[in-house]
């Protein structure tokens, strides 16, 4: 029998074979198609039990099949998983359309809405009920029968494109290896990169070293090999993922996205897809989003032109370079971070194995939080590199189940994810909890070293955490308000809040150990990871401005009428651009992020949360960074409570005021950096 349609709680991964996806697909959809009939056509009175309540926990087997099956297409895809998914996600689609352009479901919904104030319910329960009828009028209940037959057609184009973008952007990652033969242009990589790069290419039956567009494999080159040529080689074919006019060109994709989301909007009564978006975030409005994102780049271009100009003296200095190019930006500034702060990545490393790391953010959850993780070798997994662990809180309750999966392969996508395989919710009397997962691209352990972590990749360990611990910690009602589903510029706050525990000396005492020697890191070099926090801060400030303005660009205005998406990208990067363009590259047809996943017209949110971020962890600065007071107010109020409440309130009730952006501009040394 198929394991998908038998009733399960862990994802029983072993079993699992890819036709199974598809026939248990229809058969779910089939079975949330019969739940939302009887919601539908129930005789009684439509109330908050017998509707709001019914469809909010209508659909569950749907949605730990779509889980599981998702999660694999991102984490362990291949073509067939690829091809079920252009196949699922129409009919997925269509789907909810049909919910959402239910005209008697919709009616029931209205008439509860409509009776809320007499109805005397909690906080959550009205939470509840503003989402899902703003979800039904915001996705088009209200509109005559031809506009909804639009707005199916467009749903369905677009959930087959976004999902194309997406295979795209993979492939080219996968289809661009950098054979090196020569040993001398491996000059200045460090050795755990040249370890890497031959052992790939012996896995490949193939000559010397292999470098790829895989984060652990491309930044050690960019960072660290002198040969300029190659360094260009890579930085281009990073560059230029879905731009090369063949068949996994995304220009197309993009147009079409941009186009469908733009009609969407109006169809829907919506200025532009950024507006109709923008009113269910903290934000509001893309006159908000502007406002914010220029205040910002007001006080920090001054510093990055400043950092720039520094940067091409150096270059000049050291080697006589004129005109400083992208291919040179991360060599230069690590060899500046090095005269200056006598810091090397690769001096670091050491201290990083992975396993300690690990330890080390579930340690500081425990301080934290109380929590316990016990790693556990009887949950079914999908890789055998991925560790599962179970998760109890002080008083030995059972909280959460934990997958963790930290390198790269070939059928897993770039970057570094948080998700769930089942939310946590309340139902007859049971708290069920949640099965989280963080998904990552370390790099891998080789013959004689195990997994030594960058900086940058110890701090996106944490990241990750922080989003994990937001879907753990969850303790509400409804599972479409459990964990992460919060306003899209408010879920960035739990992960970018847990980095700050990476800079500070009390924290990283308890994992930062020599994987050969077990001697804690040197106090000094604890001083120097502090130092360089705000080392060239100008500049990473403007360039994730620049990718907020980009989305913006993209979704704030009439797309219709872009013909050339590289030339619609130079105006947009017009105020923040410090390198010389180069034109074989772009950067849109391979954002994924607004493109495939779901920050078209959030990117902003990254920067939004970092004032939330800035503000948060200033008050566990002047408590203690271990102080369960703090921690237990924010687990309280943010952690626990997921979207029961909007989050401002939230948040005010957490720190007792509203955030400030000062706090954003002290950490990152931007206070008065205007001149």
């Amino acid at each position: 029998m198929n394991p998908l349609l038998k009733p399960f709680d862990t994802a029983p991964f072993s079993a699992i074979q890819t036709e199974h996806f598809k026939p248990a697909f229809e058969q779910a959809i089939a079975e949330a198609r019969a739940e939302i009939d009887a919601i539908t056509a129930n005789p009684e009175p439509p109330s908050f039990s017998n509707t709001v309540e019914a469809l909010d926990f209508a659909g569950q087997h749907l949605d730990r099949i779509s889980s599981v099956f998702f999660n694999l297409n991102a984490a362990e895809t291949n073509e067939e998983i690829q091809k079920i998914a252009q196949e699922v996600s129409p009919m997925l689609t269509e789907f909810s359309n049909d919910i959402t352009l239910n005209e008697g479901l919709f009616q029931r919904i209205k008439a509860v809405y409509e009776h809320r104030e007499s109805d005397q319910l909690s906080a959550e329960q009205q939470t509840l009920l503003d989402k899902k009828y703003k979800n039904f009028s915001r996705n088009g209940a209200n509109l005559p029968e031809e506009k909804k037959k639009e707005l199916r057609e467009i749903d369905a184009e677009l959930a087959k494109l976004k999902l194309k973008f997406g295979e795209n952007v993979l492939a080219e990652t996968n289809k661009f290896q950098m054979q090196l033969t020569n040993e001398e242009d491996l000059d200045g990589l460090p050795d755990g990169a040249r370890e890497a790069a031959a052992q790939l290419a012996k896995s490949k039956d193939m000559e010397g070293w292999i470098i790829t567009l895989d984060y652990p494999s491309y930044i050690p080159f960019m960072k660290y090999a002198t040969n300029r040529e190659l360094r260009k080689k890579l930085s281009i074919a990073f560059g230029s993922k879905g731009f090369h006019g063949d068949e996994l060109d995304n220009r197309k994709n993009i147009l079409r996205i941009t186009s469908l989301r733009y009609q969407r909007a109006r169809l829907l009564g919506y200025d532009t897809h950024a507006h109709f978006i923008l009113e269910e975030r903290m934000a509001e409005s893309p006159e908000k989003v502007y406002d914010f994102l220029n205040e910002l780049l007001e006080k920090a271009k001054p510093a990055a032109l400043r950092e720039f100009e520094e940067l091409e003296k150096f270059a000049k200095t050291e080697d006589g370079l004129e005109g400083l190019q992208k291919w040179d930006g991360a060599f230069y500034s690590e060899k500046l971070k090095q005269r200056l702060f006598s810091l090397d990545d690769e001096k670091l490393k050491p201290y990083f194995k992975l396993e300690n790391v690990i330890s080390g953010v579930f340690q500081v959850a425990e301080k934290l939080f109380g929590l316990k993780f016990e790693e556990v070798f009887d949950i079914e997994r999908y890789h055998e590199e991925v560790k599962t662990y179970k998760v109890f809180d002080e008083t030995g309750s059972f909280i959460s189940l934990f997958y963790a999966d930290f390198h790269p392969r070939p059928g897993k996508r770039g970057g570094a994810w948080m998700t769930s395989y089942k939310p946590q919710y309340r139902s007859s009397g049971e708290n069920v909890r949640p099965h989280i997962s963080n998904v990552c691209n370390f790099t891998k352990p080789t013959k004689s070293k195990p997994s030594l972590l960058t900086f940058n990749e110890v701090t996106t360990l944490f990241h990750e955490f922080g989003h994990a611990l937001h879907g753990m910690l969850a303790n509400t009602t409804y599972p479409s308000l459990s964990g992460t589903s919060v306003y899209w510029d408010f879920v960035e706050l739990p992960s970018q809040v847990m980095e700050n525990w990476c800079y500070e000396k009390e924290a990283l005492e308890l994992f930062a150990r020599h994987f050969e020697t077990d001697e804690v890191i040197p106090m000094e070099l604890v001083e120097k990871i502090r130092a360089t926090a705000n080392f060239q801060e100008g500049m990473a400030t403007l360039r994730q401005l620049s990718f907020g303005l980009l989305d913006m660009a993209w979704h704030a205005v009439d797309p219709t009428s872009i013909a050339d998406v590289k030339a619609h990208e130079l105006q947009a990067f017009s105020g923040t651009q410090l390198y010389p363009d180069s034109p074989e590259t772009c950067m849109s047809t391979a954002f994924s992020h607004i493109f495939q996943g779901g920050y078209s017209s959030g990117y902003y949110s990254y920067k939004w949360a970092e004032v939330l971020d800035a503000d948060a962890f200033a008050y566990f600065k002047e408590k203690g960074i271990f102080s369960r007071e703090v921690a237990d107010k924010f687990k309280e109020q943010v952690l626990s409570r997921g979207g029961t409440e909007p989050p401002m309130v939230l948040y005010k009730r957490f720190r007792g005021s509203e955030p400030k952006i000062e706090a954003l501009l002290e950490r990152a040394g931007l206070l008065g950096k205007t001149a």
